[in-house]
């Protein structure tokens, strides 16, 4: 996937750059976008696949997310390899 992306934002996992997704209306969530990893083969993502279910016992994994108006490092749930891509912005 070869999306515009800050190169000032990477993931510590996999080094991939991070990609602005437009958040959904009613989040709840603070600003207009997030900064996210979206390298399937980051091992943060696969490896929250079992950890998820272990805990859990969902289908569900997470990606590395940064909040651009705190800064703060959050995990951002999702339920299959393609959730949240289709809200990529460049």
């Amino acid at each position: 996937m070869n999306q515009p992306a800050d190169p000032q934002h990477h993931c510590p996992h996999c080094n991939a750059s991070l990609q602005r997704i437009a958040l959904p209306d009613g989040t709840g969530w603070e600003g207009p976008f997030h900064w996210v990893c979206f390298n399937d083969d980051c091992p943060y993502y696969k490896e929250g696949w079992a950890w998820m279910y272990e805990k859990y016992e969902v289908k569900a994994s997470y990606r590395y997310r940064v909040i651009p108006e705190t800064g703060e490092v959050t995990p951002i749930a999702v339920w299959s390899e393609s959730a949240l891509k289709d809200r990529i912005v460049e």
